[in-house]
């Protein structure tokens, strides 16, 4: 099947949803459960700021396949991204500065990993927001070596949408949209 069709992008966008919302159980089970990390506070909050970004990444799958499904040129409840591009900053520092306290009060199991936790959930805001750090498809991979990095899908679609909101409106009588 042709990678471009809307068949396969209604798959793909699919799946990546779904594989994001899996990830966070999966990942609890796999690094509490079975790799024995200890559930502390600062484990516990670089956990739950990972699994927040991840929750993110499930909400924009599916707006971006309720957009294509509807074929309309905004994506669907990008305010509610806006807001989160804003918010997580707000709330990653704040979550990482108490985990990095944890872990200079006391280093070890009970505080590495959730600092881990934290950092990989800032590599999660900036691959959702800002640049596109994923690269799990030949054709990516062969545009990352040809191109370079890339804006982040979602950091496309708030542009398209500040574009929008910030274009004047058309004196002919026409409309935008």
């Amino acid at each position: 099947m042709d990678h471009r069709s809307r068949a396969w992008a209604r798959r793909r966008l699919r799946s990546l949803g779904w594989l994001e919302l899996l990830n966070i159980p999966l990942q609890a089970v796999v690094w509490f459960g079975l790799v024995g990390f200890p559930v502390t506070a600062a484990n516990s909050v670089g956990f739950a700021l990972f699994a927040l970004i991840l929750l993110e990444g499930a909400g924009y799958w599916s707006a971006k396949l309720r957009q294509i499904a509807t074929r309309t040129r905004s994506l669907p409840g990008a305010g509610v991204f806006v807001v989160a591009r804003g918010g997580n900053v707000a709330v990653l520092v704040a979550g990482l500065l108490f985990v990095v306290w944890a872990v200079v009060a006391d280093p070890g199991a009970g505080s590495w990993p959730g600092l881990g936790f934290g950092l990989f959930a800032v590599l999660e805001h900036v691959n959702y927001f800002h640049v596109q750090l994923m690269y799990d498809t030949a054709e990516d991979l062969r545009n990352l070596r040809s191109r370079g990095l890339r804006r982040a899908h979602l950091a496309r679609d708030l542009a398209v949408r500040k574009r929008r909101l910030v274009a004047p409106p058309m004196t002919n009588g026409g409309s935008r949209d």
